[in-house]
């Protein structure tokens, strides 16, 4: 018999490797195996693919009236779960009584929809509400249906471990609060050899109020429970091998990374890589613990690996200088410009509070060298509220004319090269704006992040396949 590793691994399960009968048996299979090595196994999920959206879907539904639309996504949401509970927990009573719980859950949701209904609006906090209910469904059939597979397991519900504030639909962990009950909730059943299944996603407010961490907190949700135990590997199991160069959908040449530095994949989920949340990678590098993206549906493959950053913002002898190349859709650019901004201290830190009172995250940002402009990247979506808030917030200039004008493009789309040493390593630059020229794409502005990975460029949108096909080229 092999000896178990005195070790702590956390393992988090995304919706597509929970969401079917056969995805959700790899799964338990994988946490068995995991169970039989490691001394120490926690395991997060999230809900069950499309749960989430179903969920919200129904709240936002409810809104505005449309109750049937409620009632047709509870009946999809207990048909679904139960399913899953037939195909995979063995003991009729302990399904009898997971369906039981699937029921009153649903129930409970259907009448918070229909409160919603009759309020006609949905409160952040609401939402909140509504979306927990993914993981809480996800986490009882798990929990059981690894007890069917005779692995020792026990559901808890992160509202119990992680404390956040009180910022509803993207709440912010209090790490000390969280570090004393996670660790007093589940070192007792790691030592007793139990399997801890956690919902990802949500937490609570120290007052029991439920709140989620993000779309796609499942991740950081795993992280976040890494660092205050503190684990020694955290593993991502998703439904691709790790992280690729590129999106296969556009790069059908794209392959896995078999090993990136935290800087690097950073940048890549900042920038629309979806296989990682962008919040993850930071409590994983200050705790010191290992990352590995994995694949549950071909749980051999070894997966991406995390390692530390860099020491001098160089790639090493053999080491690839550009790794990965990423896109994202649906951003426009907005520019400030005018005479009057010459000089006068202040303007730009007005331009961004003005953009932070409307709740938009700016991913890519450059100004002139003469100062007589800024632009800077925002959603799509975002840039009326946008536009509004600094046109409100510069109104005596706009009238004076010392700004001219306060604008925005139409649909643009930000290229991202990612790879250690982009700033450092001579001729880069040069390769990647050859490469554009060479496709005939015109570069609308540029970025370099300072974290000496990665250069930005906003193209038309219309450019955006082939400039990453173009670009991958570079990947040697």
């Amino acid at each position: 018999m092999t000896q178990k590793l005195s070790k702590t691994l956390v393992m988090k399960f995304g919706g597509t490797s929970v969401g079917s009968a056969e995805a959700m048996a790899q799964a338990v299979q994988i946490v068995k195996d995991a169970h039989a090595e490691w001394e120490r196994v926690v395991v997060v999920t999230s809900a069950i693919s499309g749960a989430t959206n179903a969920l919200l879907d129904s709240a936002a539904r409810a809104v505005n009236g449309d109750l049937q639309a409620v009632l047709a996504n509870e009946q999809w949401l207990i048909s679904n779960h139960e399913k899953l509970a037939d195909a995979l927990i063995s003991d009729p009573a302990r399904r009898e009584q997971v369906k039981q719980e699937i029921a009153q859950l649903v129930g409970s949701f259907g009448a918070l929809c229909r409160a919603i209904g009759v309020l006609g609006e949905a409160s952040p906090r609401a939402m909140d509400a509504v979306a927990s209910l993914g993981e809480r469904l996800s986490v009882r059939l798990l929990a059981a249906a690894c007890e069917s597979q005779g692995v020792p397991a026990k559901f808890v519900e992160s509202t119990k471990l992680v404390v956040t504030n009180a910022n509803f639909q993207n709440a912010h962990p209090d790490f000390g609060a969280t570090t004393f009950a996670t660790r007093s909730i589940l070192n007792p059943l790691l030592e007793a050899g139990v399997v801890p299944i956690v919902t990802g996603f949500i937490g609570a407010t120290p007052e029991g109020v439920v709140t989620t961490l993000g779309r796609g907190g499942s991740d950081y949700s795993a992280a976040i429970l890494g660092a205050v135990l503190p684990a020694d590997d955290v593993w991502i199991w998703t439904d691709v091998d790790g992280v690729m160069t590129a999106d296969p959908r556009m790069v059908p040449a794209a392959r896995t990374l078999l090993e990136i530095s935290y800087g690097e994949v950073a940048e890549l989920a900042y920038y629309g890589a979806k296989v990682l949340h962008p919040k993850t990678v930071r409590p994983v590098v200050e705790a010191g613990i290992g990352l590995r993206i994995c694949n549950t549906f071909n749980p051999s493959h070894p997966g991406t690996r995390l390692v530390a950053n860099g020491k001098n913002g160089k790639a090493a002898r053999g080491e690839q200088v550009i790794k990965a190349v990423t896109a994202i859709h649906r951003q426009r650019l907005v520019t400030i410009e005018g005479r009057g901004m010459l000089g006068v201290p202040g303007v730009a830190a007005r331009t961004f509070a003005a953009v932070a009172s409307t709740g938009t995250s700016v991913p890519l940002i450059t100004q002139a060298s003469s100062e007589q402009s800024i632009c800077f990247a925002v959603p799509s979506e975002a840039v009326d509220a946008v536009l509004a808030a600094l046109e409100k917030v510069f109104a005596t200039e706009l009238a004076d004319n010392d700004i001219d004008r306060v604008w925005a493009t139409e649909d643009v789309a930000i290229i991202t090269v990612v790879g250690t040493g982009t700033r450092n390593t001579p001729g880069v630059a040069g390769q990647i704006f050859s490469k554009l020229g060479d496709v005939n794409v015109n570069v609308l502005a540029i970025a370099h992040g300072s974290s000496d990975v990665s250069v930005s460029m906003v193209i038309e949108s219309i450019d955006a396949e082939k400039s990453v096909r173009a670009l991958h080229e570079l990947i040697v």
